[in-house]
């Protein structure tokens, strides 16, 4: 069923049009391709019932809810999520703010508030080892008990494997914190990069010879860190610059241990080869190709811009010796 994209923030914003769909739930943290089989499902059941496809998920996650910073390294931020998702097919996604009160619900009100007065659902895709509600009480045979008494149906998930193992998010994480970038393009279906808005900073990577294009990675933790060879792209479709849709670059992502202090929030500053372009306050797309090396406190300024320049040189040589694709 073709829809409008459609994002809906909390069960207040839902509207009598919203009820009658085939949903699912879920964190859906990267968008991977063991989600993308779970969507195509969804698709083809909301197609067969001429229903739109709605993904509920949550804000935050319920895991970052309990653990806070102690909670596993995103591999996508909420918009990036949210657009991922409308580009696998989703025709709606709603999101559930993961608050006391939500965290409180019993398994029997989430279904009756969320599922049937909220969305009234006409059939449901999720795991069969999917638990919610307060102390995560309810799983898949109550969701069949309910439904059979609700009029909604209920269908497990597939499950994917590559390699022999199931493809995860956690998996993912583990695959870049390697700096496995082919294994984590493997299981994303695609590499693995990071957009967001470039924003002003203070300059520093001009005084120490190689400019930035920082982005602020709005978390708690970043998958990566370290620093890596990378390209960029804009998100908007249009070229970095005259005749050029992507720069080569180096990027260094995490804390910056050398000029910021403790509690520092993670930071991706991205130097581009031969760019000349303004990029303030545009969305860019950054895609991490290769680690150089982990990220490293100096002694001094002086030390950490010696270390910048020998960064580009191995980055540089990186680029020109590698094999075209």
């Amino acid at each position: 069923m073709t829809e409008q994209r459609e994002l809906i923030r909390g069960l207040h914003n839902l509207r009598p049009n919203h009820r009658g769909c085939v949903a699912t739930i879920g964190s859906f943290d990267g968008v991977h391709l063991g989600h993308q089989a779970i969507i195509s499902q969804l698709q083809a059941k909301a197609a067969a019932a001429g229903l739109p496809s709605v993904a509920i998920i949550f804000e935050p996650q319920p895991h970052e809810y309990f653990s806070g910073e102690r909670a596993p390294a995103r591999l996508m931020r909420f918009k990036e999520k949210v657009l991922a998702l409308f580009d696998a097919g989703v025709d709606r996604v709603l999101c559930l703010q993961f608050n006391e009160r939500l965290r409180s619900l019993s398994a029997e009100a989430f279904i009756q508030q969320v599922l049937v007065d909220g969305l009234g659902i006409r059939h449901l895709v999720v795991g069969d080892d999917f638990r919610f509600g307060c102390d995560r009480s309810g799983d898949y045979q109550l969701l069949q008990k309910a439904g059979a008494e609700s009029g909604f149906t209920v269908e497990d998930t597939a499950t994917l494997e590559i390699a022999g193992e199931r493809v995860s998010s956690t998996r993912i994480r583990a695959a870049l914190q390697d700096a496995d970038f082919e294994l984590a393009e493997r299981l994303l279906g695609k590499p693995y990069r990071i957009t967001g808005l470039v924003a002003r900073g203070r300059a520093l990577g001009r005084q120490l010879g190689a400019p930035t294009a920082n982005v602020r990675l709005h978390r708690y933790r970043s998958p990566l860190v370290g620093v890596y060879t990378v390209t960029a792209s804009r998100t908007d479709g249009q070229p970095m610059q005259v005749g050029c849709m992507e720069v080569a670059g180096v990027a260094n992502v995490g804390f910056r241990p050398t000029v910021e202090g403790e509690g520092a929030k993670p930071l991706l500053e991205v130097h581009l080869f031969d760019f000349s372009g303004d990029l303030y306050g545009r969305e860019i797309a950054v895609t991490f190709c290769h680690k150089l090396r982990d990220e490293e406190k100096f002694a001094s300024l002086e030390i950490l811009k010696q270390k910048i320049a020998e960064d580009i040189e191995n980055a540089k040589s990186w680029f020109a010796n590698r094999k075209p694709a």
